[in-house]
This record gives C-alpha cells, structure tokens and sequence, in this order.
C-alpha cells in the first residue's frame, strides 16, 4: 500500500524527527517573532499621527523598514542573510541557520499585526484612561495590551501558520522539518505518497495551532459569553 521510501522514513523515525522539527521550528521562530515584533508594533501604533506619543520621522523609517523586509519574498531573504545567519548561528544552513532567517523574516510581518491589533482597541478607553493621568507606558502595559489581547493572540495564531509556511520553503535549502522529507524523498524521487503524507501532517500542526489558539481567544475574550 505505501511504498519502500515512506515506511522506511517511519521505520528509521525521520519521520518522527522531520514532525518535530517543523513544531520546533515553528514555535521558537513564532515566539523570538513576537518578542520583536510587539515592540515594534507598540512604536509604530504610539508615534502614529494621533498616536500616544507622534513621532512623524520614527514612524516613517521604521515602517519604511518594516514594510521593506515585508515586501522581499522569503526565499529571496534567505538567501540574502545568509551572511547573518552564519554569524549569528555558526553557519547558514541546518535548523539552527533557518531559526534566524525565519525570525527575520516573520517579525515584520508580526510588527504589522500587533500595530493592526492595537488600532482596534476602542479610542474612549485610552481617552479615559488618559483622563485620569496614566502615563503612556501606564496606558500601554494596562490598556492597551489588555484590551487588544484577544486580536493579539489571533496574530499569534496566524503568524505561527505563516512561519509553518516558511519553515517548509527553508527546508529546500538546508533547513530540516517536513519540507526538507517532501522535497528530497518525495518530489525529487517521485515518491507520491511521501509527499502527501507530508501534506497531511503540516495540515494536521496547523490545525492544532488553530484549535489551540481558538480555545485561548474563547478563555480570555470579555466578549465572548462563557
């Protein structure tokens, strides 16, 4: 029923490893994502126009920067950092390398989205909040954040989908996960069932990824009824 290559590829557990890679990849390049992008887009909501605190030429070069690396298409990227990705890693190919490349290529995307998030939280609630002399960063931690936290999670979810995506692109060019079984034991020698065995696997991750991000936006959404 399936051929020699696949269940040679469980028997052996590069199936089992190339899964985990994908998970791996994907949760630690979504999480140093945000962890750059949430400031980002923090700068670019507050220095906006009618932001908290305008800062017209900071606005314009960090989006003017943001949307630069937004615009370059991922494999493109890859191949252009790669001389950062062997100073920071070591060497610009493995896990390790496609790590850096996909934090560089995501958290422009996530700055994006947590500025889109925080557009979203209701202008009376900073104004009140404003009222009553809370400072900007007061504002920011115990306003903002709070109120934009499901939209933000909703980001979340999505960025982690979009850098599955990419993982399985980086995969063609040094990196491990599903994409590099596909490609090398399925599309290069033609082996149909390893492919779509891959498929269905990245299929099941994101939807994990979706029903896990679903039940926290449920859990902490004032306005969804419990």
């Amino acid at each position: 029923m399936f051929s020699d290559t696949l269940t040679k590829l469980f028997s052996n557990g590069m199936m089992v490893e190339a899964i985990w890679a994908t998970v791996y990849m994907t949760l630690l390049a979504t999480l140093a994502s945000y962890l750059l992008g949430l400031p980002l887009g923090i700068i670019l909501y507050v220095t906006k126009g009618k932001g908290l605190t305008p800062c017209k030429p900071l606005n314009l070069i960090l989006g003017f920067i943001i949307n630069l690396l937004r615009s370059i298409p991922f494999i493109i990227l890859t191949f252009a950092v790669f001389p950062f990705t062997r100073l920071i890693a070591g060497t610009s190919i493995g896990n390790g390398a496609m790590i850096v490349t996909l934090i560089i290529g995501a958290a422009p995307y996530v700055a994006r989205m947590v500025e889109s998030s925080l557009l979203e939280v209701d202008n009376g609630v900073i104004e009140a909040a404003e009222s009553m002399g809370a400072s900007t960063f007061e504002i920011i931690l115990k306003v903002l954040i709070p109120e934009a936290k499901p939209a933000l999670i909703t980001g979340a979810i999505i960025s982690s989908i979009t850098v599955l995506g990419y993982s399985a692109m980086a995969s063609t060019i040094g990196g491990g996960g599903l994409g590099a079984i596909a490609y090398t034991f399925g599309y290069q020698t033609s082996t149909d069932d390893v492919t779509w065995i891959c498929v269905a696997f990245t299929v099941i991750i994101v939807q994990l990824i979706q029903a896990l991000g679903n039940f926290i936006v449920k859990k902490t959404d004032k306005r969804i009824k419990k």
